[in-house]
C-alpha cells in the first residue's frame, strides 16, 4: 500500500516542474528551441529513472520493474501523438511561438483525464476479472488498426468537438496573441482559433488514452504505478515533440513499430489466463520492438512529407 504522502509528494514536484517550465525556463510567445527540447527531454527521462528508483527501494523490485516498463510503452505509444499534433498545427497554421502553450495546458487537461481513466479502469478490473480480455480485445485491434491507418491521414475537420466547437462558439478570424478568450467587439467573450486547437488537442489525447491505458494494465494494476508512468510519459511528450516533429521523414516505420507494440500488448492481455510472460521477458520484448522501428527506420530513405493546406477561415467547418 503507498502512503498518501508519496502521492502527496508526487503531485507537489509535478506542479513545481510545470510551473518551471513554463514559467521560467520558457520564454511566453517563443517557439521552444531544439536544444532547449532536448535538454527538457532528457531532464523527464532522467526523472523518470530517478522515480524508479524510489519505486524500486519503496516497493520492491518487481515494482520498479513494472514502473519502467509501463513508463517505456506509454512513452512510445505516446510518440504516435506526435503525428496527429504535427497535423493539427499545420491544418490550424499554428504560429511556432504558441505550439509549446497548447501543449503545455493540452498536458495538464491530460492528466486530469487520463486519472480519472485510470481510476475507472482499476475500479473495473478490481470488480469484474474478465474486462482483462476486453481490454486486450480493445488494445489488439488498436494496435491492428494503427497499422493500416496512418495517423499523418487524420482528418481535422472531422474532429467531432471541433465542429461542435465552431457551431456553438463565436470565433476570431485570427490568433489573438496567447489568448484562448478574448472581449468582442460587442463586449461578449469570443474564442480565437488558439481554443480551438486546445480542444483538438485534449480530444485526440482522449481518444489515445483509451488504446494505452488498457495497455499498461497489461504490465500492472498498481494504482500508483499506473498513474505515475502514465504522468511521466506524459510529461515528456511536449519537449518530445519538437525533435520528434522535425525528425518525422526518417521515422517511415514509427506508426508500425508502435502497432506492433499494441498488438504484442493485446495478445499478451488475451493469452494471460492461460500463459503468463515475465515482467523481465516483456520489457525486453518491448525494448527490442523499440530498437528495430528505429534502426529500420534510420537505415530506409526518408520519406517525403505531404504538405497539409492550410485551413482557410478558422471560425467554419472546412467540411
Amino acid at each position: 500500500m503507498v502512503p498518501l504522502s508519496a502521492w502527496v509528494g508526487f503531485h507537489l514536484a509535478l506542479f513545481v516542474f510545470l510551473a518551471l517550465d513554463l514559467g521560467v525556463f520558457h520564454r511566453p510567445g517563443a517557439p521552444l528551441s531544439l536544444r532547449n527540447a532536448a535538454l527538457w527531454s532528457v531532464l523527464w527521462v532522467l526523472l523518470a529513472l530517478a522515480f524508479a528508483a524510489g519505486v524500486y527501494r519503496m516497493l520492491g523490485a518487481e515494482r520498479g520493474l513494472e514502473f519502467v516498463t509501463g513508463y517505456l510503452i506509454e512513452r512510445a505509444l505516446s510518440l504516435d501523438n506526435t503525428f496527429v499534433f504535427a497535423v493539427v498545427f499545420s491544418y490550424f497554421a499554428v504560429p511556432a511561438g504558441l505550439q509549446h502553450r497548447v501543449l503545455f495546458w493540452g498536458i495538464l487537461g491530460a492528466l486530469i483525464s487520463r486519472g480519472a481513466l485510470i481510476a475507472a479502469g482499476a475500479a473495473l478490473l478490481a470488480r469484474f476479472e474478465w474486462v482483462n480480455l476486453l481490454f486486450g480485445a480493445f488494445v489488439l485491434i488498436a494496435g491492428l488498426r494503427l497499422f493500416f491507418h496512418s495517423p499523418e491521414k487524420t482528418r481535422v475537420d472531422r474532429n467531432p468537438v471541433l465542429r461542435l466547437a465552431r457551431r456553438l462558439l463565436p470565433v476570431t478570424p485570427d490568433y489573438q496573441g496567447s489568448h484562448f478568450l478574448v472581449r468582442g467587439p460587442r463586449s461578449g467573450w469570443m474564442a480565437t482559433p488558439l481554443l480551438l486547437v486546445l480542444l483538438v488537442v485534449e480530444s485526440a489525447d482522449v481518444a489515445f488514452a483509451f488504446d494505452s491505458i488498457p495497455a499498461i494494465f497489461s504490465v500492472t494494476r498498481h494504482p500508483f504505478i499506473v498513474y505515475t508512468s502514465n504522468v511521466f510519459a506524459i510529461l515528456g511528450l511536449r519537449a518530445s515533440y519538437f525533435l520528434v516533429a522535425a525528425l518525422l521523414s526518417r521515422l517511415r516505420f514509427l506508426g508500425a513499430g508502435l502497432a506492433a507494440i499494441l498488438i504484442f500488448i493485446g495478445a499478451k492481455m488475451l493469452a494471460g489466463p492461460w500463459f503468463h510472460l515475465s515482467i523481465q521477458l516483456s520489457l525486453l520484448i518491448v525494448v527490442l520492438l523499440l530498437a528495430a522501428t528505429v534502426a529500420t527506420s534510420l537505415l530506409a530513405p526518408p520519406r517525403p512529407l505531404r504538405p497539409l493546406a492550410p485551413a482557410g477561415d478558422l471560425r467554419k467547418d472546412g467540411s
